[in-house]
């Protein structure tokens, strides 16, 4: 527990810091999830599979510039996203 007023105020900036980045790696994986699935299933066309890639690494390059992400991570995946629609 928090011995001083600073320490408080520190611990509840954090909690808030933390449910913010919380909520956005949850929308960064659901855009990676269902653009995974798009790829998966061959009745999905490619320009559709496209769109859902296009919006996960949008979402991951928000994430990288908001810091919640590194943006050596967030490459990463986008990497491995464009490689798996490639190979469809």
């Amino acid at each position: 527990m928090p011995n001083n007023a600073a320490a408080e105020k520190r611990m509840r900036q954090e909690q808030k810091r933390r449910a913010h980045n919380r909520s956005v790696k949850s929308l960064v994986k659901t855009q990676i999830t269902k653009a995974r699935q798009a790829i998966a299933v061959p009745s999905v066309d490619a320009e559709a599979a496209e769109a859902a890639v296009r919006a996960a690494v949008s979402e991951l390059d928000r994430a990288a510039k908001k810091g919640v992400l590194h943006k050596n991570n967030a490459a990463r995946r986008k990497s491995r996203l464009m490689k798996q629609l490639n190979a469809k």
